[in-house]
Order: C-alpha cells, then structure tokens, then sequence
C-alpha cells in the first residue's frame, strides 16, 4: 500500500515537471518572439531619430538661406 501510494505520488510529480517544461518552452518562444519585436522596434527609432536629424538640418539651412535672402534685401532697401 505504502509503495502504491509513492509511486502514484511520483507519478503527479512527475506530470508536474512535465507540466513546468512545456510552461518553459512556451515562456522561451514567447520571449524569443519579444527580442525580435524589440530589435525591429530599435530599428524603426533609429531610422526615426535620422530623419528627424536630416529634417532638422535641412530646415537650419533653408532658415539660413532666408536669413541670408533678407539681410540682402534689408542692404538694398536701405541704399
């Protein structure tokens, strides 16, 4: 009786592990499958972040330009 019992207590052990494996495996594709959205999000921000650079740079030139366009107009208006 004793050993009827062990080994059916075994047994739900047993099932238990099995249990907490297949609960790993699933936490690790779900994790993998996380890694890979934060990689393509990394991604998309630094391509983000380089416009934005380009865009800041062309706008300092074209204000340049205008600076530039008005200090002429403000010399020929004034002789």
């Amino acid at each position: 009786m004793d050993n009827e019992l062990i080994l059916r207590q075994f047994e739900e052990i047993e099932k238990k592990v099995v249990g907490l494996v297949d609960i790993c495996k699933s936490h690790e594709a779900a994790n993998t499958e996380l890694r890979k959205t934060i990689e393509r999000l990394e991604r998309e921000l630094q391509s983000k972040v380089e416009a934005e650079e380009s865009y800041l740079e062309e706008r300092d030139l074209v204000r340049s330009k205008v600076d530039g366009l008005l200090v002429k107009l403000s010399t020929i208006i004034e002789s």
